[in-house]
């Protein structure tokens, strides 16, 4: 294998090492049974250190590409001094988390993600608990069902081996990361509490995450520790990166991209339109989110709710929560609960 130029003829999941900067390389790590099917690692590297920006899943097919790929550049798993976490998913954290236990190497982590990696770490934490507890909140029973039915109809205990504590938790600020090289790490809520963004001024790269994709609208508060309105603090995120100066968009998912300024704006108008869709319903009559989803159209090809796998109806319907709930904040819906289900209702 050998670094390669970033090319858009290639698709951004296809496995290698591409050069997106000086001394900014992309690396695509294969996520299997997972709808976006690679995650981009980032190795920035002076040519004597190396930081890597994410890290991908702890699994043996990511390990070994990841490892073919740093190769390429004349380094290997064990020189990798720092990894910076966007956020605390599996499929950014957890291979950091192995690598560290077999080379070292320091893992520093938005300090925001205490609470929810603090569950995930619990042997007693049940996977997807708080997002059931959301489902049925918004009068989702169904979906939880189909939930049972897809992962077996048993409560799983979250894998307490894949995770563990960073070293170090993040806060916002500059931070030198290699000699000359400076970025900024910048809080941004949404995705997740302690999501992060990392700022390279001097190269004009802005290293996002999932916080702004490409292709996609990422999922909101999708993590063990619910948050009161992610949504609110989403677009919080998203206007405070605007107000930032543009730069290229290197995100988690997706290829690289010029402007994360005009990425932000389609994200803000998206979800302009999908608050006013969702008031829509609920003037039409859709009493919890549940019906409110189900009278929506989901992905780029408006699939109904009854079409999406488990998994993706349950994101749906809390999507759908997260407007709602935040259309209450602003006083243009107002909620009530019923026998432990929120009902809305225009104000």
């Amino acid at each position: 294998m050998e670094a390669l130029t970033e090319d858009s003829t290639r698709h951004w999941t296809e496995p290698g090492i591409y050069a997106v900067a000086p001394g900014v390389y992309r690396i695509p790590l294969p996520l299997p049974n997972d709808g976006l099917r690679a995650v981009n690692v980032y190795a920035i590297t002076d040519g004597t250190e190396l930081v890597l920006i994410d890290s991908g899943w702890a699994l043996d097919e990511s390990r070994e590409l990841l490892q073919a790929a740093l190769k390429a550049i004349d380094a290997d798993l064990g020189d990798v001094r720092q990894f910076l976490i966007t956020h605390v998913h599996r499929d950014h954290y957890t291979q950091a988390v192995a690598l560290r236990r077999e080379f070292g190497g320091r893992i520093a982590l938005g300090r925001h993600e205490q609470a929810s990696l603090r569950l995930s770490i619990d042997p007693a934490t049940v996977e997807l608990n708080a997002q059931v507890v959301g489902l049925r909140q918004y009068g989702a029973e169904e979906v939880v069902d189909a939930l049972a039915k897809m992962f077996g109809g048993e409560e799983r205990l979250a894998d307490r081996n894949i995770w563990e504590n960073p070293d170090e938790w993040l806060t916002p600020g500059p931070r030198t990361v290699l000699p000359g090289r400076d970025l900024e790490v910048v809080h941004t809520p949404g995705h997740t509490a302690g999501h992060v963004v990392f700022d390279d001024g001097a190269a004009g790269l802005l290293f996002t995450g999932d916080h702004v994709l490409p292709h996609i609208t990422p999922s909101i508060g999708f993590q063990p520790a619910r948050v009161e309105l992610p949504l609110r603090d989403f677009l919080g995120s998203l206007r405070l990166v605007r107000a930032r100066p543009d730069r290229r968009m290197l995100p988690a998912h997706g290829p690289v991209t010029d402007s994360v300024h005009a990425r932000v704006d389609e994200l803000l108008a998206h979800h302009d339109g999908r608050l006013a869709a969702m008031g829509e319903t609920v003037a039409n009559g859709a009493s919890t989110a549940y019906e409110a989803a189900l009278r929506l159209g989901w992905t780029r090809r408006q699939r109904k709710l009854g079409e999406l796998d488990a998994f993706n109806q349950m994101l749906a319907v809390l999507e759908t929560g997260a407007h709602l709930d935040l259309l209450v904040s602003q006083g243009k819906l107002a909620r009530t609960e019923v026998d432990g289900v929120l009902r809305y209702a225009p104000s």
